[in-house]
């Protein structure tokens, strides 16, 4: 059986190339300069303007959605945005395309259209007026209409298939259904054209409001206090809620009215549960208290942009330097200084495991910035404050990512345990973990391998688990003292697997090297011809060797039933989560009641990984 009119987009399989099709619009701009006032075809320019800002509408308001540092209190869906939600909404914006097509024919067909004055006060009286009396009304009967039998399962099941609603989702529907909307939207400004009184200004002002209202209702944020209806009650009936529209998600037979709840009085829909619903969802009852907090740190300027509430559809791919971020990087480095100056931690994405609420919060401090000196006491101040922040919440486990918890910086957490001692939040800097999928990747039967960064917290566990396995370690430091310390730190039968190298060249004829410190270059071309490089440094180091292998950062996949989840962490595929972060889930999901700070307990290193596989956790 083949499928239903107008039921899918014509270019749905062009993928991103269907912004080709806005060319020859663009084309006639250009060559006809139609930014000028002189130019006769100043409205393609117009038409292109209009819809460029109909798509930053939208776009704004799932960014504000996803700014959970300022929404968090005021959500009405509680779940997060995963990725299959994502990606059926990745082509929101396809009937742009349908809309600027049949707007370029009717600017063709009627050329008065052409002439259309700068603004006329007269025209928005009736345009609100024929807004009322038949757009509100024609699109509360059509969105009834496709409730029922065929048109519900044949085309408006699709919009109903997300589960949280955003400001994509509105647009989230069929040919057909946008075709009608289309004509809603255009009888109020074909009336008051035809009657002489259309504007420029009226039609941009009156489709972005028509927009904004859309994206406000599916936002999934209330926006509205409820003092204001109760001192204005009049405006029930008047403006839509998104606590109102999101009502009709849950309940599909109540609550169809374009922007006017008044129509769902008139037609007996209107669901009373909404203003209950209100008032709770203000009133802050459904903002939850995390039971698992990551507090990760910025990487870089353009990394910043690889989150939710910036752009959606980059947070959800593992993240690497794209030609759009260029164009965003001077926002992102203002936001940098902004943050920096504001100096409070946010909450950067969240997700559901096991029934658990887990939650990323973001130190606003950049990677940089954790190497200049003067800034050391300022990173603590708000380390520190995020602990006793999740301490006082009621949070069980706050685990640390990587500069956060630097050993020259704050001792691997030592220091903020050690200043209070009463914390009931387990502080967990997850290298247990770490440590175990490094050791994990190493091929059994290797008997030598060359380690830098050998005396950090992980080069140390990493050198003498494997000491014990009989597996030779040159120790690449140029500290006698701190190599004699770790040393000693083995049973004596293993000392003699440790040796000290202060060269790079003592490993030239060794393949496996496991890095913990940065390598330039220069210094990968000691490594022979096919070594692997496992590597536990941040940043990583550049893949220059074609003749050698790179692992990435130690990393796990996160169990199947984990929900929510939308967001990809820094460079790894979706799903996948940083072993550290990995290391302080294993922590809650065990409920283990100590701290893991300091140094590494070698002899927890297996528990913890036959642990986390134990919980779903698979290595990548």
């Amino acid at each position: 059986m083949g499928a239903s009119p107008l039921s899918s987009w014509p270019w749905e399989n062009l993928g991103s190339y269907k912004y080709l099709l806005y060319g020859p619009l663009v084309a006639k701009v250009v060559t006809s300069r139609g930014w000028e006032s002189t130019s006769p075809d100043q409205w393609c320019f117009y038409l292109l303007l209009l819809f460029v800002l109909r798509g930053a509408t939208y776009g704004f308001w799932v960014m504000y959605c996803n700014m959970h540092f300022l929404t968090r209190q005021r959500r009405i869906f509680k779940e997060g945005i995963d990725f299959a939600q994502i990606d059926k909404e990745w082509h929101w914006d396809n009937f742009f395309i349908l809309q600027c097509m049949i707007g370029a024919l009717a600017f063709c067909v009627f050329p008065f259209l052409r002439q259309l004055p700068f603004w006329d006060m007269t025209g928005v009286g009736i345009t609100l007026l024929l807004h009322v009396l038949i757009s509100e009304p024609l699109y509360y009967w059509a969105h009834r209409e496709f409730h029922k039998g065929y048109l519900f399962s044949n085309y408006h099941y699709l919009h109903h298939s997300i589960r949280i609603p955003q400001a994509f989702t509105a647009c989230f529907a069929t040919p057909l259904e946008h075709l009608l909307l289309m004509g809603v939207m255009g009888v109020p400004l074909l009336g008051a054209c035809l009657m002489g009184h259309g504007s420029w200004g009226l039609l941009f002002s009156y489709i972005l409001v028509f927009d904004f209202l859309r994206a406000m209702g599916s936002s999934n944020v209330e926006v509205f206090s409820v003092g204001l209806f109760e001192a204005f009650p009049v405006l029930r009936n008047l403006i839509y809620t998104p606590t109102y529209h999101s009502v009709h998600h849950t309940e599909k037979n109540s609550n169809f009215c374009l922007f006017m709840p008044l129509f769902d009085w008139l037609g007996g829909t209107m669901n009373t549960k909404a203003w209950e619903l209100h008032k709770e969802i203000i009133s802050g009852k459904n903002d939850q208290v995390p039971d698992f907090v990551f507090l990760a740190h910025v990487v870089d300027v353009s990394q910043s942009l690889h989150s939710q509430f910036v752009l959606r559809w980059q947070a959800s791919l593992p993240y690497k330097f794209r030609l759009i971020l260029i164009l965003m990087w001077p926002a992102a480095f203002i936001s940098m200084l902004m943050l920096w100056a504001w100096s409070k931690t946010f909450l950067f994405s969240f997700y559901n495991l096991r029934g658990k609420l887990h939650q990323v919060w973001a130190v606003p401090r950049y990677g940089f910035q954790y190497f200049l000196p003067f800034a050391k006491a300022g990173i603590n101040d708000q380390i520190e404050l995020a602990i006793l922040r999740a301490d006082k919440m009621g949070v069980k486990v706050l685990s640390l990512a990587a500069l956060n918890k630097n050993e020259a910086l704050n001792g691997g957490g030592t220091l903020f345990v050690k200043k209070h001692p009463d914390l009931k939040v387990r502080v967990v800097h997850g290298n247990t973990l770490t440590a175990a999928v490094i050791l994990n990747e190493i091929p059994k039967g290797t008997t030598e391998v060359f380690l830098t960064g050998a005396t950090s917290k992980l080069g140390r566990a990493i050198a003498l688990y494997l000491c014990r396995k009989r597996v030779r370690v040159m120790m690449l430091t140029l500290s006698v003292e701190r190599f004699n310390s770790i040393q000693k730190e083995a049973p004596e039968e293993y000392r003699q697997y440790l040796v000290q190298v202060t060269k790079y060249q003592s490993a030239q004829n060794c393949k496996t090297w496991i890095v913990g410190k940065w390598l330039s270059p220069r210094e990968q071309r000691w490594a022979p011809s096919g070594t692997h490089f496992h590597q536990f440094v941040v940043p990583p180091i550049i893949s220059f060797r074609r003749d050698c292998t790179y692992g990435n950062l130690a990393a796990m996949r996160l169990p199947e039933d984990v929900e929510g989840l939308g967001t990809c962490e820094y460079t790894l595929e979706r799903g996948v989560i940083h072993a550290c972060h990995a290391g302080g889930v294993v922590h809650f999901l065990e409920g283990y009641t100590h701290h893991e700070v300091g140094a590494i307990d070698v002899d927890r290193i297996d528990i913890v990984w036959q642990a986390a596989l134990k919980h779903g956790l698979r290595p990548v």
